[in-house]
């Protein structure tokens, strides 16, 4: 049996490329368009009398290049403590820019006021543009 001949090995580089990129982009989403700007999902508020449905204060832990919870609501103008539990320093900031922990180091922790304007704030770190969520306020 003769060895693959390199158009052979080039197409089957090219072939498990294509599929990995398709499966890493599956997995971690595809970066947004840099010229874009992004601004926060509006939701409408509801009646002034209603009670806020998020939680005054929550918890996000960075761990193994991940936001647990990724996805999290708090209400207007409460407070958001992120640690960092993993090996090097990371952000939780917004992409309008509406919030930034700063770099955070391993081991430590930041704290910042979520907006006061309901509505959905995708947010990234500004290190790994691949660990992405999004703050809630509600």
């Amino acid at each position: 049996m003769r060895p693959p001949t390199r158009l052979a090995r080039a197409a089957g580089v090219a072939f498990l490329a294509a599929v990995l990129s398709g499966c890493l982009s599956a997995y971690i989403g595809s970066a947004p368009d840099e010229n874009t700007p992004t601004a926060p999902q509006s939701v409408q508020p509801g009646p002034t009398t209603a009670a806020p449905t998020g939680a005054a204060a929550v918890t996000v832990t960075i761990r193994d290049f991940l936001f647990q919870p990724a996805n999290l609501t708090v209400r207007p103008g409460g407070t958001v403590t992120v640690v960092n539990a993993d090996t090097v320093a990371h952000t939780l900031t917004a992409q309008d820019r509406t919030f930034d922990t700063a770099p955070i180091a391993p081991g430590a922790s930041a704290t910042f006021t979520a907006p006061t304007q309901r509505g959905a704030y995708a947010y990234q770190c500004t290190f790994h543009h691949f660990m992405r969520g999004i703050l809630t306020v509600a």
